[in-house]
């Protein structure tokens, strides 16, 4: 059996970069690939086309949102069990996951294919898009399953240490989308023209072909994930592992609602300067997605490689994992914001276009607000370590203060002195304080001890059984990992 990766030993900092570079690119290639969507729909359908998919996308976003707080929290199961050599629990966390969430996703895309204009409505989608947006969404919604359970089994991957299977099904998912789409768009030789509905389906075609392709190599390979024989019984979801993703995978969830509603709200604002401000801060934001991968892939590996540190008791590679964390991110969001002042007018005009008067606005949106990207480098590290022993309720809550009574308070309070740069300023004063918030939970609060994160021990009789099929492993070294000594309590614990 091919082991997983052990990220409690050795040097940190090569560790870490390793882990990094993988989940770095497959976050690239999953910008890329919806870049790549747009612009073959875009020429080859028109403005009506890209609205309808914008449209759709979001409900998948929503979606997708909601579900990555349960990946997370299966993330850190994972990584946890692996630190603690526990593979039996890595592997009950994962059937948990797929038996839950299979179901689920596919309940979701027969009732998606049914209320897709009811939700086009609520939406208030402009009605000369919605019936190509109805049918761009039916089909993506027949997509869900293997997004979501793709998506799942990414970050449990992760998890359990192994960067580069996630960006190898990553790849191969990018590909066959941009290959397909204007062959099934156009309906180029053997295929039918199927218009915005080939885009949708180009997209649900790439993502089964890939999670089967993703399972075939799992099991070829024989990744330390795989369930066989007497562990398929994992795939019935263990309550009590179930009701610990949901504790603290719905906090992880939430965040991510917070920072799209607060999104949402300054959108508004946004709405209300004009057509060039709007168009200006959308390219922006495209700009920033870019400038922010740095920061989550260090943070994703930050909190796999903090997790199994924990998991195996070894704090004081914890602290230092979290120290390297925080200047790598420091060099490359940094890197990455300076780039993008020095060249900003000419990355402005690649989505603006040379003459547009927008081009000004965004470069002075870019000026004033780009380097609240580098507190927040510093944010995703501190936020990925605490949340590798469980503690999720914080980070909410300083989100939520830090994107409403902050953020929105200075742009609309602050309007009357500063006009309409109000708005730009508030998005560094939100990241710093924030990074404020997050150094003082880090220092002071009591995550380490944390001790919730455990996967509950399993029916003994039915992991003596299992424990049979399990290659290499005995049922008394399974009994032994099952209760490992506890990392000691430090003293600014007590």
């Amino acid at each position: 059996m091919q082991k997983g990766n052990n990220l409690t030993t050795g040097p940190i900092g090569p560790a870490l970069i390793s882990f990094t570079l993988p989940t770095l690119a497959s976050s690239i290639l999953q910008s890329a690939n919806g870049s790549i969507d747009t612009i073959w729909v875009g020429r080859l359908l028109g403005e009506d086309a890209v609205a309808a998919t914008t449209n759709g996308n979001l409900v998948v976003f929503l979606l997708t949102a909601f579900v990555f707080g349960f990946g997370m929290a299966s993330t850190i199961l994972i990584g946890q069990s692996m630190g603690r050599s526990d593979v039996t629990a890595a592997r009950r966390v994962v059937g948990t996951v797929i038996g839950t969430f299979l179901p689920v996703s596919a309940a979701l895309a027969i009732a998606g294919w049914f209320l897709a204009p009811a939700l086009l409505g609520v939406l208030e989608t402009p009605a000369e898009v919605v019936p190509l947006a109805i049918q761009f969404l039916q089909i993506i919604f027949l997509a869900l399953p293997a997004i979501l359970i793709m998506t799942m089994l990414m970050m449990a991957l992760r998890g359990a240490g192994d960067a580069m299977t996630p960006l190898i099904f990553m790849a191969v998912a990018v590909v066959i989308c941009a290959t397909l789409n204007p062959f099934l768009i156009l309906g180029i030789g053997p295929f039918p023209r199927l218009g915005i509905g080939g885009s949708a389906l180009a997209l649900t075609l790439a993502n089964y072909i890939s999670l089967i392709a993703m399972l075939v190599y799992i099991y070829r390979r024989d990744l330390p994930l795989r369930l066989r024989g007497l562990e398929l019984s994992y795939l019935k979801p263990d309550l009590s592992i179930l009701r610990l993703m949901v504790v603290k995978g719905l906090p992880m969830g939430l965040q991510m609602i917070v920072i799209s509603g607060s999104l949402l709200a300054m959108m508004s604002l946004v709405n209300r300067q004009g057509v060039d401000t709007t168009a200006a801060f959308g390219a922006t934001q495209q700009l920033w997605t870019y400038v922010q991968m740095p920061a989550m892939a260090i943070g994703a590996a930050v909190s796999a490689m903090a997790a199994q540190n924990i998991g195996a008791g070894r704090w004081d590679r914890v602290d230092q994992i979290t120290r390297t964390g925080i200047l790598f991110n420091l060099a490359l969001t940094g890197a990455l914001v300076v780039l993008l002042l020095l060249t900003d007018r000419a990355a402005m005009t690649i989505f603006l276009g040379g003459a547009s008067d927008a081009v000004a606005i965004g470069q002075n949106i870019a000026r004033l607000a780009t380097w609240g990207f580098i507190p927040f480098a510093v944010t995703m590290v501190l936020f990925a370590t605490v949340r590798a022993n469980g503690q999720v309720i914080w980070p909410l809550i300083i989100l939520f203060i830090s994107m409403f009574p902050v953020r929105l308070g200075f742009a609309y309070g602050l309007q009357d002195w500063l006009g309409s740069d109000a708005i730009w300023y508030s998005f560094p004063a939100g990241m710093v304080v924030t990074m404020l918030l997050a150094i003082v939970l880090y220092r002071f609060g009591n995550w380490r001890s944390e001790r919730d994160m455990r996967v509950p021990d399993a029916d003994t009789a039915e992991a003596s059984a299992l424990a049979a099929t399990v290659s290499g492993e005995t049922t008394s070294s399974i009994g032994a990992a099952a209760n490992p000594p506890r990392p000691p309590r430090r003293k600014s614990e007590d």
